[in-house]
């Protein structure tokens, strides 16, 4: 396998997309280590499923490096597992890997300790070029196709026509506990995972504890992680298990419809005669690719621990309410031009509250630091629709979109309760909402309209889950708080990367309320320039 450097132009908008492309973990107390990591943005060389590409990579890996980082470092973290990944177009395909939070020195986790802890991380492989996928996608306004594999830890194993030696094996020995750190880096697809013959009991998501509970099966959606304790059988078993993932579907699209595979394999004893290879092996049972029952009956299980030392600082009261539909929409084609989208005359777009965001040519950030944002953002984001209906029943006959530019603006220290409602326009379907900056908890969820009447009864705020991507359900709706302490410019997206390209995202300023007039502090000397 051969890399290359990238051409300079290229090499910088990757790199900007890193904090810590080069990455000093500065320490808080004498027993913190001090933890550097330099990122090489690279084209590697890789092959899968006999296609052989250049993928753009880091430090000439692929999944990328793990940062390793432990509670109490400069990085102002909590415990879990982490990602980092690309955020400029279809770059985060192979651009992505894992960050691992351990505690702070002499605090254990909160359940039985492992004997090792391994980074399971989902993907997608092309065969062809992503970017070449959405970029003919959003010209012709169609869908864009879709994987050729899915993969665990990059390799998408043995269900797979020319990839049998491409798999990724976990060797265990028997009565022993292994923490997985379970990664969704997969651009389009919600993917149920299980192990043949054993249960998992999740013990943490998006880098914080839950209470504890058992499954055989749990789901995982793009940018969520999940820790899950894996314990093995008292003895040899004289068998290996598959180790499977496929998609969770909801839309009415297209679909990678395949199941990667990685295998569980115990150590041999000394006095077995007989091959690993020879030795049966057992594939577990997933649910069907429409569950959404078992999805709903999974989720309502995660709680928050809400202990003495783990709380859950759910915010009791509100200051700022938020209503947003979450929709698949149109655009019209250009002049003389025919689409692929719905109708030859439109393209496929996304919106939150029918507006489908646009991307500015300048920094939000810097741009809102600098008070140069007249010509770059307006700051009216709509609280609620502007023209409520009937979000999960028959849709409106008019399915086209608004583009611009708007934003939320928070004082400092708000606390905001955000309702999240899929619709039915071009079908309803579950959307991965992720929040740049901030933890929220998922005070509820439910189906077909939210009513502000009755579900803010049924609300948890004793011990919700507390997580930075959550699904929306199809044909439903989500609840969740949070405290808008960060001053920042942050994203909120669809974690559906076809989504995101449509434009499923938008912007929350919060402003800092330590300073005069709640000014952001000025950027770091040394942050790169374009």
């Amino acid at each position: 396998m051969g890399a290359s450097p990238l051409p300079v132009s290229t090499f910088l908008s990757v790199f900007l997309l890193f904090c810590f492309s080069t990455l000093s973990l500065l320490p808080e107390t004498a027993h913190a280590l001090t933890r550097h990591y330099k990122f090489d943005i690279k084209l590697q060389n890789v092959t899968r499923l006999c296609h052989t590409k250049s993928l753009v990579s880091v430090n000439g890996q692929f999944p990328g490096p793990r940062i390793v980082a432990r509670e109490g470092d400069r990085l102002l973290i909590k415990r879990g597992t982490l990602w980092w990944h690309a955020h400029i177009s279809w770059l985060r395909s192979t651009v992505y890997g894992p960050i691992i939070i351990l505690p702070k020195r002499g605090v254990p986790y909160p359940f039985v300790k492992a004997h090792k802890e391994v980074p399971i991380i989902f993907g997608e492989w092309f065969n062809t070029d992503t970017e070449a996928i959405i970029s003919q996608a959003l010209q012709t306004g169609g869908g864009p196709n879709v994987s050729d594999a899915y993969t665990i830890n990059g390799l998408p194993g043995p269900l797979y026509n020319c990839s049998a030696k491409d798999t990724f094996k976990l060797k265990v020995k028997p009565g022993n506990t292994y923490l997985l750190r379970l990664i969704n880096a997969a651009l389009n697809d919600e993917l149920f995972f299980s192990i043949a013959n054993h249960t998992l009991t999740v013990v943490d998501v998006d880098a914080v504890y839950v209470k504890p509970f058992e499954t055989e099966t749990l789901l995982i959606a793009p940018g969520q992680t999940s820790n899950v304790l894996l314990k093995t059988k008292p003895h040899y078993p004289n068998a290996r298990f598959f180790m499977t993932a496929r998609p969770y579907v909801t839309g009415q699209g297209t679909f990678d419809n395949s199941t990667v595979a990685g295998i569980l394999e115990y150590e041999k004893p000394s006095h077995s005669s007989v091959s690993t290879g020879k030795l049966p092996l057992f594939k577990p049972i997933l649910p069907p690719l429409n569950d959404t029952s078992f999805v709903t009956n999974f989720t309502n299980k995660l709680r928050s621990l809400a202990s003495a030392q783990f709380p859950a600082n759910v915010p009791q009261k509100v200051d700022k309410q938020f209503f947003f539909t979450v929709s698949l929409g149109t655009i019209p084609c250009q002049s003389n031009q025919t689409c692929q989208g719905p109708t030859n005359t439109t393209k496929f777009q996304a919106s939150i509250n029918n507006i489908s965001f646009v991307m500015p040519t300048t920094a939000l950030l810097h741009s809102h630091y600098s008070g140069q944002s007249n010509s770059v953002y307006s700051p009216n984001f709509p609280s609620y629709p502007k023209n409520p209906f009937n979000y999960t029943d028959t849709p409106p006959n008019n399915t086209m979109v608004s583009n611009g530019t708007k934003l939320v603006v928070l004082p400092f220290n708000t606390s905001v309760e955000l309702i999240m409602q899929d619709t039915s326009i071009l079908g309803a379907e579950s959307h991965p909402l992720h929040l740049h900056g901030f933890n929220f908890f998922v005070v509820g969820q439910g189906f077909g309209n939210y009513d502000k009447n009755k579900d803010p009864a049924k609300f948890n705020l004793i011990d919700p889950v507390e997580r930075n991507t959550v699904g929306v359900p199809s044909g439903g709706w989500v609840a969740i708080r949070f405290l808008a302490d960060n001053p920042g410019v942050w994203f909120m997206h669809c974690h559906l990367e076809v989504h995101t390209s449509w434009g499923l995202k938008m912007a929350w300023i919060v402003l800092n309320g330590n300073l005069p007039n709640q000014k952001l502090l000025p950027p770091p000397s040394d942050l790169p320039k374009c």
